[in-house]
């Protein structure tokens, strides 16, 4: 059933929103320039890699030596706004609809913390990673790691079509109430360095 509900909402929200999907590509690439998408690998279900595709929301510029310089610095006020809004997730309908997301779900987060992860922290891909999860209603980036993780194995032992429905509901209201979008001491969410 809820690979069905996925595949249903998905495909309309798609058919619905592709006015708005063209209006934020023609902005993101005015205002950042190309490429319009961000693509990243990411661990889906059992830790599978796929590509997660978002709009891009921050520049590319990097530091001399050649790396990323810090997301503060890179995250500029439109890329703020998609953010805010999380109009910057929309293009993950696209994931959702092709089978490696789902609706609700632990967010994908980074192929190098898989290693990181204690037993009990893996498990959190024992699901579909989502758009939305148990942990972006309950706090979003405001959540330490460990609040997070909780959260997520949380979500894979109690999941359900009605837990997924009020997941969905609440969060609507978080991103209309543009709560949780950045943690305390950083302009995104800090990195997980692991458990020690």
């Amino acid at each position: 059933m809820k690979r069905s509900f996925d595949i249903a909402v998905s495909l309309l929200l798609i058919l619905f929103l592709m006015p708005l999907l063209a209006v934020i590509w023609s902005a993101v690439r005015m205002s950042l320039g190309d490429p319009v998408f961000f693509r990243q690998t990411r661990p889906g279900l059992d830790g599978k890699p796929f590509e997660m595709i978002k709009f891009r929301s921050m520049t590319q510029a990097r530091n001399q030596d050649g790396t990323d310089r810090p997301d503060a610095d890179r995250l500029l006020p439109f890329g703020r706004f998609l953010r805010s809004t999380s109009l910057d997730e929309l293009p993950e309908l696209w994931n959702v609809l092709k089978g490696d997301m789902s609706l609700v779900g632990p967010r994908p987060l980074l192929m190098a913390y898989i290693p990181l992860y204690n037993d009990t922290q893996k498990r959190r891909h024992e699901v579909r990673p989502g758009i939305t999860g148990w942990a972006q209603i309950s706090g979003r980036n405001t959540l330490g790691w460990n609040e997070r993780f909780e959260a997520d194995v949380w979500y894979v032992d109690n999941r359900s079509f009605w837990l997924d429905l009020k997941i969905l509901w609440r969060t609507i209201l978080i991103v209309i109430r543009r709560k949780g979008i950045s943690s305390a001491s950083d302009a995104t969410m800090a990195p997980f360095k692991g458990n020690n």
